[in-house]
């Protein structure tokens, strides 16, 4: 039927005054007429009754209509709606198409009738030309990989891996960095019952590094995804952490290394050095070697009693998993005043919210004293912007 010549059905929904109280619904109906392969087209008090549907699946065998549009609502509350609709009058239920005059037109110009009309319009004659090139589809059954790929081991990421692990499945978790966490582990208290974030999220982390079916890419980077919804490839490449799985965290090597950097975690405030744990409760419980900062010294390698130093050994590699879906956790970027906004690049004293949690927490850098950034002495008054 989809190689015919196409006769389209339009059919415009008032959704009460959620639509016509804005939009003329007649009008819009009486300009779909004149459209390309339109055959018939009215408009409509609820296109979603079950007497409006009764009605069209009548008018599409008495006008051997093989297409049809509805400018209605949002696809997501009743295309499922219209395509069962459409199957039940005998057509393939992919030859249809919805244009969303609701969300899209009245609910957002409620003030500028005419306009809003003019735009229904637009969308009805891209509903249409798009309706002339349906073809019929078929529903196919595929098999399912029966694992899932979580990127990002913040505390969302940490949550989605755990319920879907407790339920049986194959779990890949991925974090580009040396521990899980996120931004969660940074912070010093959190809303409403202000307990220590660390404390709340440090179980999580704790679960998530020893539950069976969570294989844990901490250090890892999703470079690849090919394949479709159920049956998909990733390529995952294998960062250089510079230690073995050896490596129990006891932090000898880190106490003996002579280099001395900005920690990161720390938002830059406090230091770390050329081999490091991230933060005290970091997961994996392994060191990480900073090979830019690095001197080789080897001090950390006399120090180590299990052999765990590899440095350049320790080489980057690529490998692929396949997984039935994915889920994109990937958190949040925290904006930083680069173009020097507030001085922010002039003042050691100007400091970002991330930087004030780093501060006052206990585990931070002034072990949760508040004190100025440019001499360590404690402010006589502090001053926040507030977007």
């Amino acid at each position: 039927m989809s190689r015919e010549e196409p006769r389209i059905g339009v059919f415009v929904c008032h959704c009460g005054l959620n639509i016509a109280g804005v939009v003329d619904c007649k009008a819009v109906a009486e300009y779909a007429k004149t459209l390309p392969n339109v055959v018939y087209a009215r408009d409509q008090k609820y296109s979603c009754s079950d007497s409006a549907q009764e009605e069209m699946k009548k008018i599409i065998k008495e006008h051997n209509l093989n297409r049809v549009v509805v400018a209605s609502c949002s696809p997501r509350l009743h295309e499922p709606t219209f395509r069962k609709m459409v199957e039940e009058a005998g057509l393939n239920k992919y030859l249809f198409e919805m244009a969303n005059i609701r969300e899209h037109v009245s609910w957002v110009h409620a003030n500028e009738p005419e306009k809003a009309t003019e735009k229904a319009k637009d969308l009805v004659r891209m509903a249409v030309a798009k309706a002339r090139l349906l073809e019929s589809l078929e529903d196919i059954v595929v098999p399912v990989e029966k694992a899932c790929l979580v990127i990002g081991g913040g505390i969302s990421g940490m949550r989605a891996a755990l319920d879907l692990a407790d339920m049986g499945f194959k779990v890949y978790l991925v974090e580009k960095n040396p521990s899980i966490g996120g931004v969660m582990a940074k912070l010093d208290k959190t809303f409403p019952t202000l307990d220590c974030s660390i404390c709340i999220e440090g179980p999580v982390m704790s679960d998530v590094g020893k539950h069976e079916n969570i294989e844990l890419l901490a250090y890892h980077e999703v470079k690849k995804i090919s394949g479709y919804i159920g049956n998909f490839e990733v390529e995952i490449l294998k960062k250089r952490r510079g230690v073995s799985e050896d490596c129990n965290g006891c932090g000898e090597c880190e106490v003996v290394c002579p280099v001395v950097v900005p920690n990161e975690f720390d938002e830059g405030l406090g230091a770390r050095k050329a081999i490091y744990k991230p933060f005290p409760q970091a997961v994996p419980n392994m060191v990480v070697w900073d090979s830019e900062r690095c001197i080789d010294c080897k001090l950390c390698e006399l120090v180590c009693e299990r052999d765990a130093i590899l440095k350049e050994k320790d080489e980057e590699k690529t490998f692929t998993i396949k997984v039935g879906t994915i889920i994109a956790a990937t958190g949040c970027k925290w904006y930083r005043p680069e173009n020097n906004e507030y001085h922010y690049l002039d003042y050691p004293n100007v400091i970002t919210a991330l930087e004030f949690e780093r501060i006052i927490n206990a585990s931070g850098p002034t072990q949760g004293k508040v004190v100025r950034p440019s001499d360590g002495k404690t402010p006589k008054r502090i001053g926040f912007i507030l977007c």
